[in-house]
């Protein structure tokens, strides 16, 4: 090989270098092995290898979020990419930026046993797809990966033909930058009209989406300035802890007495949400209510809920600007917060003490104790599951960056390795994973292990009704024998401390007094695993 010149297997290495990528997850096979290695061993990044290729993409997909950077993964051809479209499909919907360095069959090759179109795979997920062209355009190719994933905020696929990589090419950096000037709209019918209805309305509220993350201060100040209550949606949730009147989630997850607010109220200005009938409650909430949507994306607004204004622009810039018109205007406050209780807003009905079956705990008691106990600074992470919409509820969160809940595309399984990759994105904070038993024994004793092999400051709460709790309460409301959605799972503490961490199963109040112990004297990812009677796990409040 000649001096200046390198394989192609190294420039990808080196690409990753140029744009800033430190951690690199993924698993390993013939088509992207040798680009591996040389990542670690010449470029000095950090690989962390999964059990299962899907979990790649869906740490890639959490570092993105925690780290506020472009998560990167890489697996091999046929069924190593096939493995990713479930957390592929998680990522678009979730509005992530990240990078798929796939391997694929030798171009020469077409008769390859695992040869399969990838272009049409990812095509179905709604992720982008880019071809590596030839080894020539290495660099090129993997710059436009970058710069399209962070322009459409969606993963993006990067096709790797193995044959590619031992061809030599001349590595030469390309970093295309990428232009975020916030869209404010200053003028215009539209604006006058959302103006308008916010200034003329007795009973605002301000609603915070995923979209208005960052923008905290603008969106309180306007608030402020309307004497209007906050809210967020489930994935702003945590945004405005420290406000006096914060109600937290709006919607189906609303408390009795922020959804009596909501109720009262006659006019909503939703900045960076898309509306969700979870958030609206099917559009109960926003009977009688003037809308009004603020969002950068065009195709957000009326995407669920059609507004009665809307306005495409910066959530924290368009704040600032509505907050101006309504102060060179003279326009005074609603005074609706003067209406409120602070103190009951965010108030759950708390637990009462009961009797349950042998063998199991009260699962909203244990919430409760175990919100009291764990890191304060945590990062919090949910799988999917009917435990969740309780979490969520009950369990907090220190600010909306720390919270993550895998609900883009309703799987389970997903949320231990959203738990990993936000573990490498803070690693200097402990994570905090809730998930259900059917969901961490489909994917999440195998990514356990890597918790383990790779000594995260992980706590991961099962929450074991032993069923398939959706499946149960559709059997039982049908007066339908129910035994097909339970099962007998092994001891999931007697796994996790097999597996190389600390597992602790809690049915009784004494065992719980243990596992918060366990929680302060942590050495190790720590399991605790709830015992629940499936009969007596609250219902979803969706």
């Amino acid at each position: 090989m000649q001096a200046d010149k390198t394989y192609v297997y190294q420039s990808i290495g080196n690409c990753l270098v140029d744009h800033n990528v430190h951690t690199l997850f993924g698993l390993m096979g013939d088509a992207n092995l040798f680009m591996v290695d040389d990542y670690v061993r010449s470029c000095n990044g950090t690989f962390v290898p999964v059990a299962f290729e899907g979990s790649a993409v869906l740490m890639a997909l959490a570092y993105s979020k925690f780290a506020q950077t472009v998560g990167v993964a890489t697996v091999t051809h046929g069924p190593g990419f096939t493995n990713c479209i479930t957390a592929l499909t998680e990522g678009v919907r979730g509005n992530t930026s990240m990078v798929l360095l796939c391997g694929d069959t030798p171009v020469i090759a077409p008769q390859n046993l695992q040869n399969i179109d990838q272009r049409e795979l990812t095509k179905a997920t709604g992720a982008a797809f880019i071809q590596m062209r030839s080894p020539e355009t290495v660099t090129e190719d993997i710059a436009r990966a970058f710069y399209q994933t962070q322009v459409e905020r969606r993963p993006v696929v990067l096709n790797m033909p193995a044959d590619f990589m031992w061809e030599e090419v001349e590595h030469k950096k390309v970093v295309y930058p990428v232009f975020n000037n916030p869209a404010l709209v200053l003028e215009g019918d539209n604006l006058d009209d959302a103006i308008g209805m916010i200034a003329s309305a007795k009973r605002p509220v301000i609603l915070a989406g995923g979209g208005a993350i960052g923008a905290e201060k603008s969106l309180i100040r306007l608030a402020d300035r309307l004497e209007a209550p906050l809210a967020t949606t489930l994935k702003a949730k945590a945004m405005f802890n420290d406000h006096p009147y914060n109600m937290d989630i709006f919607g189906t997850l609303s408390t009795p007495a922020a959804y009596d607010a909501i109720d009262k109220s006659d006019c909503v200005a939703a900045f960076g949400a898309s509306l969700h009938h979870f958030t609206t409650d099917r559009g109960a909430l926003m009977k009688g209510k003037r809308i009004i949507q603020i969002n950068d994306t065009l195709s957000e607004i009326g995407k669920n809920y059609h507004p009665d204004a809307a306005l495409v622009g910066d959530a924290g810039l368009t704040a600032d600007n509505i907050v101006k018109w309504l102060d060179d205007a003279d326009i005074p406050p609603s005074g609706f917060t003067k209406e409120l209780d602070s103190d009951t807003l965010t108030a759950h009905p708390p637990a009462t003490p009961k009797t349950t079956k042998d063998g199991t705990i009260d699962f909203v008691l244990a919430l409760e104790q175990l919100d009291a106990a764990l890191p304060k600074n945590r990062i919090l992470t949910t799988d999917g599951g009917r435990f969740m919409t309780e979490v969520w509820c009950r369990v907090a969160a220190p600010d909306a960056k720390s919270f993550i809940a895998t609900t883009n595309f309703g799987s389970i399984g997903i949320g231990l390795q959203h738990a990993i990759g936000a573990c490498f994105a803070a690693p200097d904070r402990p994570v905090v994973l809730f998930t259900g038993d059917g969901g961490f024994m489909m994917a999440g004793i195998n990514e356990f292990n890597t918790a383990v092999r790779l000594n995260q400051d992980l706590i991961t709460i099962v929450c074991n009704d032993s069923a398939y709790g959706a499946e149960h309460v559709q059997f039982v409301d049908k007066n339908i024998d129910p035994s097909l959605s339970q099962f007998e799972w092994p001891s999931f503490a007697m796994v996790a401390t097999a597996l190389g961490g600390q597992g602790i199963e809690v049915e009784t109040p004494a065992q719980l007094d243990i596992a918060i112990n366990a929680i302060k004297n942590r050495d190790r990812p720590l399991l605790i695993e709830l015992k629940l009677d499936p009969d007596d796990v609250p219902r979803m409040r969706i």
